[in-house]
């Protein structure tokens, strides 16, 4: 189940599973962090209606998790869940997540060279986020359209990789996909006919966030943004770093987690757009949970 954000995946998985004894396994970058609730959407336990979920509080803020320790994680799981003769279940927005698990993804181990890492983090600081971004987009182009110029995270990871072993990211991705893909699998996607219904519920999510405490959240973040390096950069909490800086206004910043959250739903939509055998479903029909019941029985009878 994929899809930008707000568009209902968390509720219609657990529906679908419900009716498929199914399990679900939590495709999202950020809700594997202890302590993030509010700002990742966490699902809430009277939400799962008993439903298993995994991939959630897995980890504390100061912990890096990459693609690859999810595609490792992800993987263990689908075994334990089809070996119960369960339907292992992925629901999320993290594009890469997804798509890195269901074609087979193969992560070799990379040695960066001593001191790398460190040199980036200084030019980082020198250069500036923009120069080094140029510097992405000039080396893996491909890479830099998949990543925000302000995920300092990503961004210097993928430089990273160009520089230690002189290859692009899309190029070792290509390398490490195997003949077939590993699963037979159903992808529904959920999106809205009209675009402004979407960000009308992005408005609307984050207002409801706000009154569930998203600010104290964002300022636990921002208290350990040096530890908590990957949350620091995650849209949901470093848009209010200026207001605790004292530099901007609450309402300010709270706008501009709006529009970021609406920029991000279109970036998710691009990725998802591009990836093959989504069948796409319209959030807002009456139907949608039939729709989605029925296209799940006829996958399962083929099988």
């Amino acid at each position: 189940m994929v899809g930008p954000t707000a568009t209902g995946k968390t509720a219609l998985g657990v529906a679908l599973a419900e009716q498929f004894a199914g399990e679900i396994i939590s495709a999202d970058s950020m809700q594997i962090y202890e302590g993030l609730d509010v700002g990742t959407a966490k699902v809430m336990p009277e939400e799962t209606h008993g439903i298993p979920h995994y991939g959630i509080d897995l980890f504390t803020p100061d912990r890096v998790f990459s693609v690859a320790d999810f595609v490792a994680l992800a993987q263990k799981l689908e075994g334990e869940i089809t070996a119960r003769d369960h339907l292992p279940m992925l629901v999320g927005g993290t594009g890469l997540y997804v798509q890195s698990f269901l074609y087979g993804v193969k992560f070799s181990e990379e040695k960066t060279p001593a001191g790398l890492r460190e040199q980036l983090a200084a030019e980082l600081k020198e250069k500036g986020s923009a120069a080094l971004y140029a510097e992405l987009q000039r080396d893996d182009p491909e890479a830099a359209a998949a990543i925000h110029p302000n995920n300092h995270v990503r961004v210097l990871r993928a430089l990273e990789h160009f520089r230690a072993t002189g290859q692009k990211l899309s190029e070792q991705k290509a390398a490490s996909l195997p003949p077939e893909k590993p699963y037979r699998s159903l992808i529904l996607g959920l999106d809205f006919p009209e675009r402004s219904v979407l960000y009308r519920r992005i408005d609307l999510r984050v207002d409801k966030m706000m009154e569930a405490g998203l600010l104290n959240e964002a300022e636990y973040v921002w208290k350990n943004r040096e530890q908590f390096k990957t949350a620091a950069q995650a849209i949901g909490y470093k848009e209010f770093f200026p207001y605790f800086n004292g530099e901007a206004g609450l309402d300010a910043c709270t706008e501009k987690l709006k529009q970021a959250s609406r920029n991000y739903a279109k970036r998710q939509l691009t990725w998802f757009r591009h990836m093959e055998g989504v069948v796409w479903l319209d959030a807002s029909a009456p139907d949608v949970a039939d729709r989605a019941k029925a296209l799940t029985s006829e996958f399962l009878a083929k099988g």
